[in-house]
């Protein structure tokens, strides 16, 4: 016997932990996380109106175990969604916004997942949707083969692209110094009675700009006049 009900506070930490078994090897696969990336962020979408976040659990002895979750919206939340309302309001269409369903690796098989699936049509029939929306990673070839087994269909063709880009390290490698004479300490000291040192100068060296031609006959700027000490 499998029951459903809505989540409550006293769940949170055994979802979550619930939540990292079920997709522990699908994230190491796909791009994006099919869960909320962190346990702050999925306690706080307990807190946010207008998520439904269900639990379906069987009974084992005196317990009950969590062996699938949904999670639901009847609205677009949040200002960073990837989601565009005006696409299914040009095609009378009113979803319901499926954010999760996990299903326990060890209870697949057994009706679980088109119980979750019935449970949220349910929902959306009572709220006057027309279509349950949800998002699958591309080569979650399992997932994808359940919800088109269930008549869900393709509503975009986007997908991730990658291009590597070829690059070169932003160090220069080892080079070997010329050889020269040893410098002695005599040498290398300045004279007693020598003259006294000049003033520094500052030096600049402007970088090659390649592939850009300086004219043979550009004329020589003009030396700025030697400005008088006062």
């Amino acid at each position: 016997m499998i029951r459903v009900r809505r989540i409550h506070r006293r769940d949170l930490n055994r979802v979550w932990e619930f939540l990292k078994r079920v997709f522990r090897l699908v994230n190491r696969e796909t791009v994006e996380y099919q869960r909320p990336r962190t346990k702050t962020r999925f306690l706080e979408i307990y807190e946010e109106e207008g998520i439904e976040q269900l639990l379906f659990e069987i009974r084992e002895g005196h317990n009950h175990a969590i062996v699938g979750y949904a999670e639901c919206a009847y609205e677009v939340l949040g200002s960073d969604s990837w989601i565009n309302e005006r696409y299914f309001s040009n095609r009378d269409m009113r979803p319901l916004f499926v954010e999760e369903i996990a299903i326990h690796p060890g209870y697949q098989g057994l009706g679980i997942g088109s119980f979750v699936i019935e449970q949220l049509e349910h929902l959306a029939r009572l709220r006057g949707c027309t279509h349950l929306v949800l998002e699958v990673a591309e080569n979650n070839n399992k997932a994808l083969s359940f919800y088109r087994a269930r008549s869900f269909y393709q509503l975009d063709a986007a997908i991730f692209l990658a291009k590597k880009v070829s690059s070169q390290p932003d160090l220069l490698p080892p080079r070997p110094l010329r050889a020269h004479a040893p410098v002695t300490a005599a040498a290398s000291a300045p004279p007693a009675d020598g003259p006294a040192r000049k003033p520094r100068v500052r030096l600049a060296r402007a970088l090659a700009e390649p592939d850009v031609p300086v004219p043979s006959d550009s004329p020589a700027r003009a030396r700025k006049p030697a400005r008088k000490r006062r």
